[in-house]
């Protein structure tokens, strides 16, 4: 598939950098459709297929944070966060939230875009590995098709992230993968500032979330995280 092949929804409040990042994006193949705010946003993800989306946080009408919470209640396209706050509490926020990456401003457009191309590859990745397949570990099982997760057959509610978070290690049980590794295969980018605190907090999300299922994972000190097949009490 080429870039043309692929459209990318721009949400932001700023005139001049919502044309700049389009005609950028533009130039270098892709389809681009623009929103002005949260709620355009949503009605455009309602109309058109829509293969990735730049989200602004701070936006009127209705902001980023909100737009990505409505958006992950339903869909899981994969966004870029773009925000002026270098604050990393606010990044750790939207990633929580279900965001899958970030950018803050100002920022290298060539940056930009090899963030959209890393994306766009990891999610077309991993729906050619998820081909109406399922794998089973003690309690957790995970349902690629329908990207749905039972542990006990109680069905827990992921964001997007958690679950490619959780798929990664289903695949590679009881191997121990490092901070580093986790941000490159799971996030598709090397994270500077800020990237063991995204790992680690999407880690202890994971863990809770999955209850009983959840002791399967067992942290490894000074090193990172291994999913054992069988039963180990969480450290």
């Amino acid at each position: 598939m080429g870039n043309q092949d692929f459209t990318i929804l721009i949400a932001d409040d700023e005139e001049e950098m919502l044309h700049f990042l389009a005609d950028y994006i533009t130039n270098e193949g892709y389809t681009v459709l623009t929103s002005a705010n949260g709620k355009e946003m949503i009605d455009t993800v309602n109309r058109e297929k829509i293969d990735l989306i730049l989200l602004d946080i701070m936006m009127p009408v209705m902001d980023g944070m909100e737009a990505l919470r409505e958006l992950r209640s339903e869909r899981k396209i994969p966004v870029i966060m773009i925000t002026a706050r270098a604050d990393e509490n606010d990044r750790v926020e939207g990633l929580k939230r279900g965001a899958d990456d970030y950018i803050v401003k100002p920022f290298s457009p060539r940056e930009l875009l090899a963030r959209i191309e890393a994306q766009i590859r990891r999610n077309y990745r991993f729906q050619d590995e998820e081909q109406e397949k399922e794998v089973q570990i003690g309690s957790i099982q995970l349902k690629y098709d329908s990207r749905k997760v039972f542990v006990d057959e109680e069905l827990i509610q992921l964001t997007r992230k958690e679950f490619d978070l959780l798929s990664f290690f289903m695949a590679h049980p009881e191997q121990v993968f490092n901070r580093e590794q986790l941000l490159d295969q799971v996030w598709g980018m090397n994270y500077t500032s800020g990237g063991h605190r995204t790992v680690d907090t999407h880690m202890k999300t994971l863990r809770h979330k999955l209850k009983k299922g959840g002791e399967h994972f067992k942290t490894v000190y000074g090193v990172g995280y291994v999913l054992e097949k069988g039963q180990q009490n969480e450290t």
